[in-house]
């Protein structure tokens, strides 16, 4: 089983995403990160948000949690509304991602669909995710 935390950044009606493989359908993902041994949530997810985007963060409110099990796999998604609060966009540590990072950009929500993101999705983050801090169940329920 593994723990990842996903921060979402969302300034001026654009969200933070990353190019990189994700799947055979979408290669923008979210910037997030596995939970490493001895680290708290918010630490990882600062750590995170730092090598991925170059971007210095804080951990807002809760999001969701949500699980994605494929084969023996387990992951348990938690993902936090994220404050810039200092670095350089696109300042991103080198092979420290199992997925090169290609580009970081701040995209218009209203384009999340030609980033491969699903229209359910485009809608919680456009409703600010009414739901939020609650358990969703699989990570199909967000449409991700």
């Amino acid at each position: 089983m593994k723990i990842r935390t996903t921060g979402i950044l969302i300034e001026r009606d654009k969200i933070l995403l990353l190019d990189q493989n994700v799947n055979k359908e979408r290669t923008w993902s979210l910037p997030g990160g596995t939970l490493e041994n001895g680290e708290t949530l918010e630490e990882c997810m600062i750590r995170e948000m730092k090598e991925e985007t170059g971007l210095d963060v804080s951990v807002g409110k809760l999001l969701y949690i949500c699980d994605l099990i494929v084969d023996q796999t387990h992951v348990v998604h938690i993902s936090f509304l994220v404050k810039k609060i200092g670095g350089t966009l696109g300042n991103i540590s080198e092979n420290l991602d199992t997925q090169k990072i290609r580009k970081v950009d701040m995209v218009p929500i209203s384009k999340l669909e030609a980033f491969g993101f699903s229209k359910k999705f485009k809608k919680l983050v456009e409703n600010r995710f009414p739901k939020s801090g609650t358990y969703m169940g699989s990570k199909s329920n967000i449409g991700l």
